[in-house]
């Protein structure tokens, strides 16, 4: 063959080399034009959801230990299902991102994928990560920039897509890189787009804790170089999340409705940056205060503390003057406000507190079945938080409120308050744990004593400057009747002063009903209100009360009512309290006083034990069946639930074997004895009878839950006054009345409600229980059925102990000539006077013999023109008005 061939082939096969390299190199183009265009919107700042990889399986497992409560999901599912939902941080954490992106899937909460101006690197799988190369590499090859997710609508079209995202408010070089470099504000973006877009977008503020205890006012070394507990560093983080996880909790706080926001009038006509510089500030006050509403204020020294009370310039002044009017050196009276400081405040402490908490819950645990607490209730206590300080108003009948209440606000991530504490309690060694725990102590009265006044109300001044939450108890001491006492108001006018003087811009009062099926102090409350001394608190009557650990006394309940937020009180008087004169101040602090005794009134729980003993002392009968006294105790139980009433979980569940178990205790603890019977008496048909010595421990249980049936007790009673088996309704309003006005020292009425209504209710749910019925023709008539007779009666019982307490206050009051007894004589005398009185038969109620009755008829007499044997015509008048109604129950 010649050359000519062989050049020929070689030729022709290039040319078709050239080719299909040609055709390699146009298809390889086209497949990096298309691997680029598909990268170009990949971005560190989105991590998509897990998928079973190594990478979820270990965040997983890292961040199982963190605690977020069910009830978190509550705060979000008011949200629409069309809104796009956006997580805040305060300070810039992948951490937190990270925690949310894998542990909101299981909690079924809106997951966020895209975290703004944040990149997340090792977590990403491979090929996205590459993919992620490609595109940065495109822009930079074709645009020679860095891509822009703002100016290409990146964040926009993930928003919209995934419904949901985590942006940051404080970052380092925020600022800087908002106002120097002129860059994008994540905020400013979103308003943007919420102009554009219909549907809403709303912001979720996020809190992650990594402890409760509160951020101290100096940094320690270790809070220097790892972070504060509050803001730790990214060591401590991790350090504290595989060492004790349990102590890391997160929180959403209340949502922020873009929409809304924007279209507030206030924000009408205002840039965009100036929207956005608004909108930061407002979440960044939400985040604090929410913060604060766990962990509490800074927490100063208590020598940091002392100083700035006893120099602020009100109390210096006081001090200069009172050193001039009572002729002594300043120093002396400065000394001594320096001692009423150390007698007053509390040390609290976060450690102490910790303690208090274990110790608290293995005692409750011990003597307890368990605490039913008011979910729903503490949740909305814990948002009215972020208004102002917590001043919290317990009931009080026993010594575990003081200790019970801060244990479950600390269980539930809240702060433990400051707790204002009878001086007897500070005695050693329980009143330095007290004063760690957040005791303040005061003395019983101020009187005779200005300057220990002007110390302590510069310390309650400063409490609430702070910020520091304040539980008191609006009765003074514990309730030794089982129900509510009257309100004591010189600790809540103290507040309302402080208030007054810029302590504080909003309070909010929260009434809390604590009760028990059973009190620890049983037996010293009955001994004091049967007349023996209160034995003072010390130590050896605490040792004495480790037995008390090996009894079980039921369940605590704890409800919570509505709060009341002082702004909303004082829109009522269209006066700024700063501005408002002291007489109105006096009616405020009243009118306050008797709303929050209501309100605990309605948030009290009807045990089984309180039906119980109820239908024991009420029954007219000396002996009774089983079959009568649960029959009773049904009657009550019915009455109960029409109003409403709070009732025990127990009697929820199951009233009938609630009942059962409660006659049971009742007898296997003698509070009633069978009476003996002929054998051939059937087991079943026995009866029984209280035993006298225990009727007044059956009295505290029944007074329990008496705030329920009293406008029955008074109903019934007015029915009964008309003698007749018909009666109008109409007519009975002027009975109820007088008797609102004469028991008006024993119990609380709701000024807001009348007595037409209460008759009105009353008698609706008599005709429910067959207590009454209807006239087939004649209007606002009715007619007594036979067995209503007997349970008009029932309810009128719970009002015999204090009719029958009140004739002997009168008794004394006709015969007694002695002008000088003090008060405590007057009521040992009176007392007496009541034993007497049972003996000769002319009273049959045992439990009528209480110094706490006869106190409040001395009130209700002197204050209603019978305060001696001189005041003959009244005191005739009372004791008909009494024995014409006592005469109803013969």
């Amino acid at each position: 063959m010649s050359i000519h061939f062989y050049f020929k082939r070689f030729y022709t096969m290039n040319n078709k080399n050239k080719h299909i390299g040609k055709t390699i190199l146009e298809k390889l183009s086209q497949w990096v034009k298309q691997l680029f265009a598909k990268s170009r919107d990949h971005y560190f700042f989105f991590l998509p959801s897990p998928t079973g990889t190594l990478s979820s399986l270990f965040l997983e497992r890292l961040f199982s230990g963190v605690y977020m409560g069910g009830e978190q999901a509550d705060v979000v599912q008011g949200i629409p299902d069309d809104a796009i939902i956006v997580y805040t941080s305060k300070n810039k954490s992948r951490f937190e991102f990270l925690f949310s992106h894998t542990r909101y899937r299981q909690l079924r909460l809106p997951v966020p994928k895209l975290l703004f101006d944040s990149r997340i690197y090792i977590w990403q799988p491979i090929s996205r990560i590459m993919r992620i190369g490609l595109g940065y590499l495109n822009e930079l090859v074709t645009n020679h920039k860095i891509p822009n997710p703002y100016l290409n609508d990146y964040y926009r079209n993930e928003l919209l897509t995934s419904s949901c995202a985590m942006l940051t408010l404080v970052e380092k070089r925020g600022f800087y890189r908002r106002f120097v470099k002129s860059q994008t504000d994540p905020l400013g973006y979103l308003l943007k787009i919420q102009k554009k877009i219909d549907r809403p977008i709303y912001l979720v503020p996020q809190l992650m804790f990594y402890g409760k205890k509160p951020s101290p006012a100096e940094l320690g070394l270790i809070d220097l170089v790892f972070g504060t507990s509050q803001q730790p560093g990214g060591l401590r983080k991790i350090v504290t999340l595989i060492r004790n996880p349990g102590k890391i909790f997160v929180e959403l706080s209340q949502p922020l409705n873009l929409r809304q926001w924007m279209n507030q009038a206030v924000q009408a006509e205002k840039p965009v940056s100036r929207l956005s510089l608004d909108l930061r500030n407002q979440l960044l006050a939400q985040h604090n205060r929410h913060r604060q509403s766990i962990t509490g204020p800074i927490l100063k020294s208590n020598e940091e503390l002392k100083e700035s009370i006893l120099t602020n310039d009100r109390l210096q002044t006081f001090i200069k003057k009172q050193a001039i009017s009572r002729h002594e050196p300043i120093h002396k009276i400065r000394k001594k406000a320096a001692g009423y400081f150390d007698e007053i405040a509390a040390r609290y402490s976060p450690s102490v507190i910790r303690i208090m908490a274990f110790v608290v819950g293995w005692i409750t645990n011990s003597m307890f079945d368990g605490a039913v607490i008011d979910k729903a209730g503490l949740s909305r206590v814990k948002a009215m938080s972020m208004k102002g300080p917590l001043i919290l108003i317990p009931c009080h009948k026993s010594h575990i409120d003081y200790l019970i209440l801060s244990y479950i606000l600390y269980n539930n991530n809240m702060p433990c308050p400051h707790i204002a504490a009878g001086k007897n309690l500070s005695f050693w060694p329980l009143g330095p744990l007290f004063r760690g725990a957040g005791a303040f102590f005061l003395r019983r009265t101020f009187r005779g004593s200005v300057l220990y006044s002007r110390v302590f109300s510069a310390y309650i001044y400063k409490l609430l400057e702070e910020g520091f939450n304040i539980e008191l108890f609006i009765e003074g001491g514990r309730s030794r009747t089982g129900k509510l006492l009257m309100p004591k108001l010189g600790l809540l006018s103290i507040l309302l002063s402080a208030c007054r003087n810029g302590a504080c811009a909003d309070m909010v009062f929260v009434p809390v009903y604590i009760g028990y099926d059973r009190i620890i102090e049983e037996q010293a409350y009955i001994h004091e209100v049967e007349g023996g001394k209160k034995e003072d608190e010390n130590l050896s009557q605490m040792i004495r009360a480790r037995r008390f650990l090996k009894k079980r006394y039921g369940k605590i309940y704890i409800n919570f009512d509505e709060p009341i937020i002082m702004t909303d009180l004082l829109s009522e008087t269209s006066v700024p309290l700063n501005r408002l004169p002291q007489k109105e101040m006096n009616a405020l602090c009243r009118n306050l006083g008797w709303r929050l005794i209501n309100a605990i009134d309605r948030q009290t729980v009807v045990t089984p034990y309180g039906l119980i003993a109820a239908a024991i002392l009420n029954i007219s009968k000396l002996r009774f069946s089983k079959k009568e006294l649960m029959e009773a105790a049904n009657t009550y139980l019915i009455f109960a639930v029409a109003q409403n009433a709070k009732l025990a979980d127990t009697i929820i569940l199951n009233p009938d074997g609630a009942m059962e178990y409660t006659f049971d205790r009742y007898l296997s603890r003698k509070w009633i004895e069978k009476v003996p019977r002929d054998k051939n008496i059937p087991e079943d048909q026995a009866d029984y009878m209280a035993n006298k010595s225990k009727r007044s421990l059956l009295e505290f249980y029944k007074n329990n839950c008496i705030s329920y049936f009293i406008p029955a007790a008074f109903t019934s009673l007015s029915i009964l006054k008309t003698d007749a088996f018909q009666f109008n309704s109409n007519s009975l309003h002027e009975e109820y009345n007088n008797l609102q006005i004469f028991f008006k020292y024993e119990f609380s009425f709701d000024q807001n409600r009348s007595a037409t209504n209460d008759v009105r209710k009353s008698i609706k749910s008599f005709i429910d229980d067959a207590i009454v019925m209807p006239h087939p023709t004649i209007p606002d008539s009715y007619q007594i059925t036979s067995s209503g007779y007997r349970k008009l009666k029932l309810f009128a019982g719970f009002l015999k102990p204090y009719l029958q307490s009140y004739k002997v206050v009168l008794v004394f009051l006709r015969d007694n000539r002695k002008e000088k007894l003090n008060t405590k004589d007057r009521l040992t005398k009176i007392q007496s006077i009541g034993l007497q009185m049972i003996k000769s038969k002319e009273i049959d109620l045992i439990e009528s013999v209480s110094k706490i009755n006869y106190s409040n008829g001395l009130t209700y007499f002197a204050n209603n023109g019978a305060k001696s044997h001189e005041d003959e015509d009244r005191i005739s008048y009372f004791e008909s008005f009494i024995q014409s109604r006592l005469h109803l129950f013969s």
